[in-house]
């Protein structure tokens, strides 16, 4: 039997059991290299606190866009911080303080493709 999938400390996707894990899986927290490299760093705790900032000064069932976020933590230079948003929302799902949705439907971010925005878990 396989084990329940865990979710990447830094990019909020999900990680599948792979063989190769089976004798550290309890150790495993990165889904690539690159994400254990990049890490989690204090700008993607500023879009993650961004993100429960928006949310708070919106009605309850309201959402935003990760661009929102984006704009808020970089100021005139928020495109590079699209990809981290997008990332600091995945976390936010895994501890299940927000959801992804795509035309008012909950989505998976982990495979999401498109506009997503996000709201309160419901």
């Amino acid at each position: 039997m396989t084990p329940e999938p865990k979710v990447c400390a830094g990019c909020g996707r999900r990680i599948e059991w792979r063989r190769r894990w089976a004798d550290d899986w309890e150790s495993v927290r990165w889904c690539s290299d690159a994400c254990r490299r990049r890490g989690v760093k204090a700008v993607d705790r500023d879009l993650e606190q961004a993100i429960r900032d928006l949310l708070a000064e919106r009605a309850r069932d309201a959402s935003i866009c990760p661009s929102e976020a984006a704009r808020r933590v970089g100021g005139e230079d928020w495109r590079p911080l699209m990809e981290p948003a997008r990332r600091a929302a995945r976390r936010l799902v895994a501890a299940g303080e927000i959801e992804v949705t795509q035309k008012g439907r909950v989505v998976d971010p982990s495979t999401a493709k498109g506009a997503i925005r996000l709201r309160r878990a419901r």
